[in-house]
Order: C-alpha cells, then sequence, then structure tokens
C-alpha cells in the first residue's frame, strides 16, 4: 500500500487524480451517474409556504460502526420526521446489531426492511442507486470518502461526511469538485466537524474576529491523548480486508491520527485564521505502535498563515503521557483558549484577566450539526460546507507530509502540484497489498 513513506522509490509511478484512481469504484452499475439526473432520485423541496415543508426526509447510513451509530442516534435525537431505510456496510455481520440498536433507541424512525441492508465493497452504491434515500450518511474509512461522497453528489443526494474529508491531495482535489457540484445541484453537503457549531467555539471565534484581543499574533493547539485502538487480523482475512478491518493503522485509510483525529482542532484554527495556512515545517516518530502499523505516535508541526502568523501544532498518541485538547490564540490584547470537549473557552486580557467564559457542550454541538442539515434541506437553503472542510482535511495532510519528509512544504505545492495518491491503484478487497512501512524522514520523499 501506497503512502508518504513510498512517496516513493523513483522507479515506482505513483497515479495522480486524473488517472487511474477509484477506478474500483467505477465498474458496476455503471458508477451512480447511472442516476446523475437529478429527477431520478426525489429529494426532499421547501414549500413556498413560510417555515419550509415537514415531509418525512429519509436517510441512510454508510459506515455502521461505533461513530456511523452516533451519527445516526444524533439525528434521530434531534429531528423530527425522519427515517432511517437503509444502511451499507463492507462486513454485513454489522448490519443487524447495528439496525437492533438503532431500533431500541429510535424504535419509530426506524424503518429498514432486510432488502435495504446491504453489504460489500459495492454496498454503498446500492444506497445511491436508491430513490427511497434523499440523505446518505458517511462514515466509512476516511480514504474512501472524497469519491463516495462525489458519487453521492452526482447521485442528487444530500450528504453527511464525517471528518476528514480526504487524506491526500487527489482526495483533496475530489472534494472540492464535489463542493461545486453539491451547489449546481441545489443538494446540502454537511461535515462532521462539531466545533463550529459548539456554541463556546462559535462565541469565542466571534469575539476574536471582532477583535477582542486584538491581533493575533500566534496560536498553540493540542490534541495529545493515551493509545488508540489496534484489530488483530482474523483467519481467512485478505491483506485488504485486514486493512480496512484495521484502517486507523494504515495511511491510505485513515491519513494517520493528525488526518483522522486532529483535524478538528486544525479545522478551529483554519476558522479562526480565515483559512488555511501558506506552509508547513514538522517533525515526529514512532516509539509504542504495533508491529506492522504505519502511524506515528507523535506529529508536530509549524504551520504559518497568512500574516506571518505562527500555529505550533501537536498531537500525540501514547499511553501513559498526560491529554491536553486546546486551542490557544495570542493576541496584541489578549489571549483566548477553546478547550475541547465540554471544558469550555475564555478570554483573558495582558494581564491574566478574565473578561468572558463560556461552558462547552459537545453533545449538543454534535446533534445540532444534522439539524442544520435537515433544516436546511427542508427550507430549501441546503447548506454546502464541503471545501471549508476539505481545507482543514487538507492542512492536516500538509503537515503530515511536512513531518514524514523532514521538509518545509507549501500549501501551493501540496494542493496545486503534488501527485501523492494514496488509494492503491490495484484495488482488490480480496487482493494482497505490499508490506507495510513507516515514514522515515529523509528517506520518505516529497511528491
Amino acid at each position: 500500500m501506497r503512502n508518504e513513506n513510498q512517496v516513493t522509490p523513483a522507479n515506482e509511478e505513483v497515479s495522480g487524480p486524473d488517472g487511474d484512481r477509484r477506478s474500483f469504484l467505477k465498474t458496476g452499475s455503471a458508477m451512480s451517474a447511472s442516476v446523475a439526473a437529478l429527477s431520478a432520485a426525489p429529494m426532499v423541496h421547501a414549500q413556498d409556504t413560510a417555515g419550509g415543508n415537514s415531509d418525512t426526509v429519509r436517510l441512510a447510513m454508510v459506515g455502521c460502526g461505533g461513530r456511523g451509530g452516533g451519527a445516526v442516534n444524533d439525528t434521530m435525537s434531534i429531528n423530527e420526521n425522519i427515517e432511517l431505510v437503509a444502511m451499507a456496510d463492507v462486513d454485513g455481520e454489522k448490519l443487524d446489531p447495528f439496525r437492533r440498536g438503532a431500533l431500541k433507541r429510535h424504535e419509530n424512525k426506524v424503518k429498514v426492511a432486510d432488502s435495504k441492508m446491504h453489504s460489500g465493497i459495492d454496498a454503498y452504491r446500492r444506497v445511491l442507486d436508491d430513490p427511497d434515500v434523499d440523505v446518505v450518511m458517511f462514515a466509512t474509512p476516511p480514504g474512501f470518502r472524497p469519491q463516495y461522497i462525489a458519487e453521492a453528489v452526482d447521485a442528487g443526494k444530500h450528504v453527511f461526511a464525517e471528518k476528514p474529508t480526504c487524506v491526500d491531495p487527489a482526495g483533496f482535489k475530489i472534494c472540492l469538485s464535489a463542493h461545486e457540484q453539491a451547489i449546481a445541484n441545489g443538494t446540502a453537503i454537511v461535515t462532521g466537524t462539531q466545533y463550529r457549531r459548539q456554541t463556546n467555539y462559535v462565541e469565542a471565534v466571534k469575539r476574536i474576529h471582532g477583535g477582542e484581543i486584538g491581533d493575533i499574533i500566534a496560536a498553540t493547539t493540542r490534541y495529545c491523548s493515551t493509545g488508540i485502538w489496534n484489530r488483530i487480523r482474523k483467519p481467512d482475512m485478505s491483506d485488504t480486508e485486514y486493512q480496512i478491518y484495521n484502517w486507523m493503522h494504515f495511511i491510505w485509510l485513515s491519513g494517520d491520527q493528525i488526518a483522522e483525529q486532529a483535524v478538528h482542532n486544525i479545522d478551529t484554527m483554519n476558522w479562526i485564521m480565515g483559512g488555511p495556512p501558506e506552509s508547513a515545517y514538522g517533525s515526529g516518530g514512532r516509539f509504542t505502535r504495533p508491529e506492522g502499523s504505519e502511524m506515528w505516535d507523535n506529529i508536530e508541526v509549524d504551520y504559518i498563515y497568512p500574516g506571518n502568523r505562527l500555529l505550533s501544532f501537536m498531537c500525540r498518541q501514547i499511553p501513559g503521557t498526560a491529554g491536553d485538547n486546546s486551542n490557544i490564540i495570542y493576541g496584541t490584547n489578549g489571549t483566548c483558549t477553546i478547550y475541547g470537549a465540554n471544558r469550555g473557552a475564555v478570554i483573558t486580557d495582558r494581564d491574566g484577566k478574565e473578561s468572558w467564559s463560556m461552558q462547552g457542550n459537545i453533545s449538543a454541538a454534535y446533534r445540532q450539526e444534522h439539524k442544520d442539515l435537515i433544516d436546511s434541506i427542508r427550507d430549501g437553503k441546503p447548506i454546502v460546507e464541503l471545501k471549508a472542510t476539505a481545507e482543514s482535511s487538507m492542512t492536516a495532510v500538509l503537515g503530515r507530509m511536512a513531518a514524514y519528509t523532514g521538509q518545509s512544504v507549501k500549501w501551493d505545492f501540496a494542493t496545486k502540484e503534488s501527485k501523492l495518491d494514496l488509494f492503491p491503484a490495484d484495488f482488490d478487497i480480496k487482493g494482497a497489498r505490499p508490506e507495510s512501512k513507516h515514514a522515515i524522514p529523509g528517506k520518505t520523499k516529497l511528491i
């Protein structure tokens, strides 16, 4: 499997986003562009009367793991007159337990017939071809996400997509195209960047942008935790099946912790700074990862944003270490600290005197993103926010590229010139994969 540590031997060709990338997705049922005529997929439209309409919105879940279960519970807890009508996962054994769990919590909103429970690597495609589905929610391993989103947009579906939305420059370009196509379609794309809807984050950023701490000089952000799960290979699994099963540890699928997990804090900083950085220079390493894992234990990056504003970033997953999930923004007149989860936010002046604080509620934020999606559909004003999330995901990729290679990497190079495409050109769910290798700065090449 190709990643930045294979970025790459000089004699190995790397396909770009316009080549054979994700060709396996384009076989079979003529890609879901067969329903690209939007009339083939009935959508929920706003009525002319004030307040929009109350037609039932029909949902499908693609990726029936823990995050998928959380997304279904969040949307059903906050939205009325919605139904889960279809499910899909590469592992068919997940489907019935997932449905039973959803029924237990939301019996009247779960209407998934046996015929609408799809399994296999192409299961998502049957959801996209289903005229009964209005909204498709994606909680698959991130490596699949750009193309899945693009096909859903082609199929005329509204989309909820978990973060990150891409793990390489090729996927970033797919996301930008899908964003523009969704706008043209009049279909929504809301993403799992819940901090943008958490009230203390929203108020803190509003105050920063309003000048309460003066001009931003620099910032630090940390997403440091202990270990991460690792799944032992089951008998008779192919290499590809195992890597999808243990997806966090393979960079073509997860993007490493900086993209899969710490993107939340990176997204917060892009939001505060008004867009992505100009460059990244980083480092890191690995000490505790299991054999065969491609992940690093820690990554540190200096990002330079327009205006020569420095962000010192760190993410870490090492058992027994102290955790830290925070963003500290230093201004000419004061400092704003925004903590992750429920710890809240606080602004102090240069002398350390508190001028404002607000508690956080991350559970409400998780639910609000789904309410905003459904409300925007019913109001006929679909939210399309993929570009911002793709930029934050690509900012994480930029930092990873810099750390893995030991080079200073510019945003323009990563987004316009880089040929990095992690998705296997020869993808075969039953196929073999090359021996896994982790990145080594100085040996891993920047492409």
